[in-house]
């Protein structure tokens, strides 16, 4: 007779052991229970008195809106200026820098050493933090406070004390800071673009008051005193594209001082100026004769003829440059009258009334249950020294390592 058995499978088996070890480590955890649970007990007393004797921290948070990226009234009117539009000499600051974000700036100079070495000798914060070393002063400060941009294009800072109101205070003199460190900077940058304009203004000046002496010799000379409306439109236009060739090329020169040649703005300022040179051409080729580049051709002027209107268009192109030129240096000078600083506060810190630190509930609990994982596994160790000793294999293991061990002593 046959009988049939039960035959069980390998997924059944697999299901058992599954079972079997976990019931293993289940008993293992009862069976030292008790000493689990007071090192829980334990670690939580001295988690709560721990976290008792931390003071309390609390964060101030300031929120602004930087300045637009390019507040510089050359930046803007630049272009106007030649008549041809065309980046502004300081609007591709941050893209010079390769910023994704123009806020990244503001973040920077927030970061900058020179914002911080003022708050140090401004607040003696080295008397406060209890140290000489500037360095250590920084990196004191630095762990108080925390600045970052947002993507609604805020900014933000928060500073960390335990004295709330010096929390507020310090959240606070970073925007004042940075308002300082802005309004420098932008008076920096209108001194230089003066001074430089001003040189070339002097230039433009004196060309002038030569090519008018020149004209008048040679109308003294020639007895011309002027030409027909034609001609003197002719040489007009093509001064006035020379001078604002001129213009542009001082423009460029200006932004390398400050840009890259990957800069945008100066690679616009760049095709500008190739457009006028190509227009400049274009003009000179239509009617010229090959002898002056003008759109008169020169077998219908004497040669006397020639001679003043090489001299009246030097006259016209130098009219023309200085215009620019003076116009520059107007606008240079307007920059550094004006208040460049534009850094508005949204939200300005104020003492908080609650702590932000520490948050000594979850100390407690991250402390207790890390000190439950630490009894399960010293219950776990336990209970494998145990099972060792009853096999005298194991036992000869351990003895010949603890040899091994006093042998390297």
């Amino acid at each position: 007779m046959n009988i049939n058995m039960p035959m069980k499978t390998n997924t059944g088996l697999q299901a058992e052991d599954e079972e079997i070890n976990l019931m293993e480590l289940v008993l293992v955890v009862a069976k030292h229970n008790r000493f689990i649970l007071k090192l829980m007990a334990g670690t939580a007393v001295f988690a709560i008195a721990l976290s008792l004797l931390m003071p309390n921290i609390y964060t101030s948070k300031t929120v602004f809106m930087p300045p637009p990226s390019d507040t510089s009234l050359a930046g803007m009117l630049m272009g106007q200026m030649t008549g041809l539009g065309g980046g502004g000499a300081s609007g591709g600051l941050s893209a010079a820098l390769g910023l994704k974000n123009p806020n990244d700036i503001y973040v920077g100079m927030l970061q900058s050493d020179t914002i911080a070495d003022h708050l140090i000798s401004r607040f003696k914060l080295k008397a406060l933090y209890k140290t000489d070393s500037q360095v250590l002063a920084r990196k004191t400060l630095e762990s108080h406070v925390k600045i970052s941009a947002g993507k609604d294009g805020l900014i933000a800072v928060e500073f960390d004390d335990r004295d709330a109101k010096f929390a507020a205070v310090m959240a606070n003199a970073y925007v004042e800071e940075l308002s300082l460190l802005s309004q420098n900077l932008a008076l920096t940058d209108a001194a230089q673009r003066n001074l430089f304009f001003e040189k070339q203004l002097e230039g433009a000046k004196a060309g002038l008051l030569n090519a008018e002496d020149m004209l008048r010799q040679t109308q003294e000379k020639t007895g011309l005193l002027q030409l027909d409306g034609q001609g003197k439109g002719i040489i007009e236009a093509v001064a006035n594209l020379r001078a604002q060739i001129a213009a542009k090329e001082v423009e460029i020169a200006s932004m390398r001082a400050f840009s890259t040649e990957q800069n945008p703005d100066y690679r616009q300022a760049r095709a500008v100026l190739s457009s006028l040179n190509t227009q400049l051409n274009k003009v000179e080729r239509a009617g010229a004769s090959g002898q002056d580049g003008l759109m008169i051709p020169a077998g219908k002027l004497p040669a006397v003829g020639l001679e003043y209107v090489r001299k009246l268009r030097e006259v016209k192109y130098y009219e023309k440059l200085y215009e620019l030129m003076s116009q520059q240096v107007a606008i240079a000078k307007i920059d550094m009258a004006k208040d460049p600083t534009l850094i508005q506060v949204v939200d300005k810190a104020t003492e908080s009334d609650r702590k932000s630190k520490p948050k000594r509930s979850v100390i407690v609990l991250m402390v207790t249950v890390l000190a439950f994982f630490i009894g399960v596994l010293w219950a776990f160790f336990k209970e494998a020294s145990e099972r060792a000793k009853q096999n005298p294999e194991q036992v000869e293991r351990m003895n010949l390592l603890r040899r091994y061990l006093k042998q390297g002593q």
